[in-house]
């Protein structure tokens, strides 16, 4: 194992390597920042290319493609209000706000930092403990998804403050397009009122650009502003991130990516799922809960540390198992079979050397997307000193482009022009898309849990022992009542201070 250590450390810093990893590493950057080109569109393009490579340096290209792609959907999110991909949702919440105030390099540092330190920690636990976290992930049934998705959903209290009754209708609008298509269990169709298309469900990357993205391009024509936001680089903004990240971002940093290498493990889960969980604490823990939402550099951090230890933390069920646990993994494991390499124990024992290249070569490759992603950082900001009827344009092009490139299906096209002039509908009456998307990420984990619990609990004859008795389900459930009953605690307890201040 050592020897194996030692000779993937040497074959990750061999400067080919470098270069390659640099080249992919940049390439999905600006995937992941196009809206609607996914990390699984840019790994799958990246395999036939591996056919006449060495499987180490294949493998350590397809992995710098994955990690830059999940990072950059940070950049359109933070600058334009739009994620480039569906783990960047959350990155919207204070990024766009911040560039609304000027303080758009200083939110994209914050994400580029963040996603190498997510990073680094996942892979860490991708390199020391690959086979408990494995153990644990098929530790979860449908009980324990079931209850991973209410947790999630709990973050509506934390995206609908000062109208808690239109954050709950949002997500609730959300649950329900999320039932729309063939029911997951019984396979019975729903909602799709004698319209065939409508059998495959509404697909969540077209849904989420027309909810940000073309909503987003309605709202700027609406408003008529010349430009999306005044920006001029400020000085010295390395050094003002860096000391505030570590002053205030330590706990943060840490904890979101730890809840990122967790989620990042359970099959189905990832990124998206990952940076809602990981924000939603970072808001329950905070002394400021009230700046999460207008600008609030913490949100970002948790965001993107959560979504960028997934990336790492996706593989450690594929490398010791052989089951995927994103979409992306899935077609890694197709690069892997090809290349004659078999998960599982065989792959650490039989080809150390390559399994152990890859994995330092993705600690390489977060490191190397500091550098990458600081020379596109300053490139992806001039994006706010182009008119607002130039970007609206190009906007609406990569829209349609991005929701037609997931199936070449053009009714995709059109689920993303209905769903954004729904989201610039609800905008204008005071709804906000991100209760509405989240709802329709956890719709299908939710009711496909509950069903599968059900059947479950049919079989066994105890709700009480399927859903409740199970260990991890209990936590579940203990953290989604302390995620509920927590921000009513810190409000009571902020009244009772200020009606002592004012006395």
């Amino acid at each position: 194992m050592l020897a194996d250590f030692l000779i993937g450390f040497q074959n990750a810093l061999h400067p080919m390597n470098i270069l390659i990893m640099s080249l992919a590493l940049a390439g999905g950057i600006a995937i992941g920042t196009l809206p609607g080109l996914s990390a699984t569109m840019g790994v799958a393009l990246l395999v036939p290319l591996t056919f006449g490579m060495d499987p180490a340096t294949g493998l350590l290209m397809l992995g710098a493609m994955y990690t830059g792609a999940i990072y950059g959907g940070a950049n359109s999110a933070i600058l334009i209000n739009t994620p480039g991909t569906p783990s960047a949702v959350c990155t919207t919440f204070d990024g766009y706000p911040l560039t609304k105030q000027g303080r758009a390099d200083e939110a994209l540092f914050t994400a580029l930092v963040s996603s190498v330190i997510g990073g680094v920690i996942g892979t860490i636990f991708l390199l020391v403990a690959t086979q408990p976290l494995a153990l644990v992930s098929l530790k979860f049934g449908s009980p324990e998804y079931f209850w991973m998705a209410i947790f999630g959903l709990t973050i509506i209290s934390s995206l609908s403050e000062g109208n808690m009754i239109k954050g709950l209708l949002g997500g609730v609008l959300g649950l329900l397009l999320a039932t729309i298509g063939i029911d997951p269990v019984t396979g019975h169709s729903r909602f799709i009122f004698d319209y065939r298309p409508l059998i495959g469900g509404i697909t969540l990357i077209p849904a989420m650009i027309g909810f940000f993205s073309f909503a987003q391009v309605l709202t700027l024509v609406d408003e008529n502003q010349k430009y999306l936001a005044e920006y001029s680089p400020n000085k010295g903004v390395i050094g003002k991130v860096f000391g505030h990240m570590l002053k205030f971002s330590k706990k943060n940093l840490l904890r979101s990516s730890l809840i990122g290498t967790f989620v990042g493990i359970l099959p189905g889960a990832g990124g998206n799922v990952a940076s809602f969980v990981a924000y939603n604490e970072a808001k329950r823990w905070s002394k400021n809960p009230e700046t999460f939402g207008k600008g609030e550099i913490e949100g970002v951090v948790a965001s993107e540390s959560s979504n960028n230890a997934t990336v790492s933390s996706s593989l450690i069920p594929l490398l010791s198992l052989g089951i995927p646990g994103s979409p992306v993994a899935a077609v890694l494991l197709g690069g892997l079979l090809i290349h004659g390499l078999q998960p599982g124990a065989k792959l650490f024992i039989q080809t150390g050397d390559i399994a152990y290249t890859f994995i330092i070569g993705l600690i390489v490759v977060n490191l190397l997307m500091l550098f990458v992603g600081f020379l596109g950082m300053r490139l992806f900001a001039q994006v706010l000193n182009v008119p607002s009827h130039y970007i609206a344009t190009i906007v609406i092009v990569l829209s349609v482009i991005g929701s037609y490139a997931i199936r070449n299906n053009l009714f995709d096209i059109v689920i993303m022009i209905v769903c954004g002039i729904i989201g610039f509908i609800t905008l204008k009456v005071g709804f906000e898309p991100g209760p509405i998307v989240l709802g329709l990420i956890l719709g299908t984990l939710a009711e496909e849990g509950f069903s599968l619990s059900l059947l479950m609990a049919k079989a066994s004859g105890s709700m009480f022992d399927t859903f409740v008795a199970r260990p991890i389900s209990a936590f579940l459930i203990f953290m989604c009542i302390m995620a509920i009953v927590s921000p009513i605690y810190v409000r009571v307890k902020k009244s009772r201070k200020n009606k002592l201040e004012n006395a």
